[in-house]
Order: structure tokens, then sequence, then C-alpha cells
């Protein structure tokens, strides 16, 4: 069975670069990984602000909403995040659809893409606090790709993703040899 790595789109903004910035991640990921790498929109999601009356530690969801998240969750072995750099932090929209769920992200092998005027440093701090928090298995190597006024045209839109996050590539392998060194044992020899 071949591993699914989750490339999450974490901006639902109308707007948003995200989703082109997470294909072309998911793009070059998959030329020559032995895993399979498959987007998953958390505007195509579209769950509500956090609405369950229990802690999700305890597993006990009430809304369907929820129990279709858990389900979508569940079906990936690891994580790669893709979000951009919002005030200092990262999407409320992501930390909501994280904070639905905490078994399901236990013991995941995460890591993420975050990007910005600056690289989306500011956004990487607080992100990483919470992987840690939900006990995932954080890789080494995350992605922080500048892109600047210079990468976008008129339309708020990059004019060309290749070209803008050509210079993470070679992290993006090392991510993809850390995803299959985490999931590790009879699955991780496959891999090889």
């Amino acid at each position: 069975m071949t591993a699914r790595i989750a490339v999450l789109i974490g901006s639902t903004r109308p707007t948003r670069i995200c989703a082109d910035i997470a294909g072309w991640t998911r793009g070059v990921l998959s030329q020559d990984s032995a895993l399979s790498y498959q987007l998953l929109d958390l505007a195509e999601v579209d769950l509500p602000f956090l609405d369950e009356p229990r802690m999700p530690a305890l597993g006990h969801y009430q809304h369907e909403h929820t129990r279709a998240w858990s389900r979508t969750v569940r079906v990936f072995d690891g994580f790669l995040f893709v979000f951009p750099q919002y005030n200092w932090g990262y999407p409320g929209v992501l930390k909501n659809a994280m904070d639905f769920l905490y078994e399901e992200w236990k013991g995941r092998p995460a890591t993420f893409l975050c990007y910005g005027n600056h690289g989306g440093s500011a956004a990487a701090e607080p992100f990483q606090r919470v992987l840690r928090g939900l006990h995932m298995t954080v890789l080494d190597t995350h992605v922080e790709a500048v892109i600047g006024p210079s990468d976008i045209d008129a339309d708020w839109q990059l004019i060309d993703a290749a070209a803008t996050l050509d210079p993470v590539r070679g992290q993006l392998a090392d991510i993809d040899s850390q995803f299959r060194d985490a999931l590790g044992g009879s699955m991780g020899q496959r891999l090889r």
C-alpha cells in the first residue's frame, strides 16, 4: 500500500495563490516519489467555526461535518501544510481546521511550506508549536518561500509559480525523504 501524504491548502481567501503553490509543490514531490501526494483543500472542506461542545481529545463528535473531517484526515499518513503568512501568523481557517480534531493528527509526520514577502518565518514559529502540541511527528525540514510584489500580477495571482518556487526544490526533495523515513517500519522499507 502506498503511503498517502496530504498537501493541505491552508487558505480559503477568494484571490488566494495558495492553491497554485500547493499544486506546484504536489507536482514536484510526485515526480520521483514512492509516496502518493494528494491535494486537500480547506475551501472544499468548508468547516464552520469550531462548534463541537466537547474538547476534540475526547473524540465524541456531535456534528456530521466534524465526523466527515475526521474521516478525511484519517485516510492520510502524513501532512504537508501550505499556507501564507497573515499579519505575523498563519490563517485562522487553518487553525480552526486543526482544532476540530486531536487523535487524528497524533503521531502523523508533518511539515509545511509557508510563504510571504519575507518567507513566512513569523507564521512558521507558532505553527510549529501547534504541530508539537498536537503530538505530530514534525519533520526537520520545512519551507519558507519568498514571494514578493514582483512575483504577483495586477490580479494578485502568481505570474510564474515554477520560476518563483524553483529555489525550494531541494528542500522538497529533503521533505520527501524525511516523510519516507518518518513512516518507517515495513512501509518505510517498501518505499526505499
